[in-house]
């Protein structure tokens, strides 16, 4: 197969097209050539001063852009963009329907004409409002990052042999399970003791690292045992991460992981 280094590899047929044409027009004429391809006059013999013009290079008769020279330009009030790019910098995650509302407010306030949700977002992505939580923009390689990947925190993993069994009380299985009730959707914290098999469960309109060591101070209020709480177990949820796993290390509560996709190993 024949490749032009010149033409891009989308226009290579059409300027190959051409070339027949202008081929056919010189030995056959006009008159066939029109009949042969349906293509007017004046569009053949601009291919063939075309290509005659550059002393017969194919990457003459390949198709120009069509892009129009003169690029209508966005144009949005600086007030608008300015408004826009601070509420992206305090809210971060704020996205372009919900930026819609104050925008709409702000500019009643100011009277100034309103912009749609989807122009909101083409700007935000146009003029790059993409900003991070502070604090967390850099992380020195000698602390935990080394060549762009981060370095993850070792965790503990329930042994196979132990199967659940334990000797003692005060060892801990925990999950989250998830429940709508009136059409609110709630997650039930629940713990419960693998062998006294005391449980303790509260519910949560939130998922995440707070609410659940919230839950455990609560549970440690009520646990009935003086020995107290010897392990806890969970899955690889974000809430047993976090706040939840600084509490357990600084309360030397060894925190057991299960193997992902192993739900029955905390099956208690």
């Amino acid at each position: 197969m024949k490749s032009y280094p010149n033409i891009p590899a989308s226009q290579e047929k059409v300027a190959e097209f051409r070339l027949e044409v202008i081929e056919f027009l010189e030995e056959f004429g006009l008159p066939a050539t029109q009949k042969a391809f349906k293509v007017s006059k004046s569009t053949l013999y601009r291919w063939r001063k075309k290509f005659k013009e550059s002393k017969g290079r194919l990457a003459s008769l390949a198709p120009l852009s069509t892009k129009p020279k003169a690029v209508r330009e966005r144009r949005v009030e600086p007030m608008i963009l300015g408004y826009i790019s601070k509420l992206r910098k305090d809210h971060y995650r704020l996205g372009k329907e919900k930026i819609k509302v104050f925008l709409d407010q702000y500019c009643f306030e100011n009277d100034l004409a309103p912009i749609s949700s989807s122009t909101i977002g083409r700007i935000i992505k146009s003029n790059q409002f993409f900003f991070q939580r502070q604090g967390r923009a850099y992380h020195n390689p000698s602390s935990g990052w080394a060549k762009g990947k981060r370095k993850k925190a070792k965790r503990l993993r329930v042994k196979h042999p132990r199967k659940l069994k334990e000797a003692d009380f005060g060892h801990l299985q925990m999950d989250t399970i998830v429940k709508f009730i009136d059409g609110m959707k709630l997650y039930l914290l629940t713990a419960i003791d693998v062998k006294l098999k005391f449980s303790f469960s509260l519910p949560y309109t939130r998922l995440n690292s707070a609410n659940a060591l919230s839950f455990f101070k609560r549970l440690e209020q009520v646990y009935p045992l003086k020995g107290g709480i010897k392990s806890v177990q969970t899955d690889n949820g974000l809430e047993f991460l976090g706040l939840f796993d600084q509490y357990l290390k600084k309360k030397k509560v060894p925190h057991f992981f299960i193997y992902p996709r192993c739900p029955r190993i905390n099956g208690v």
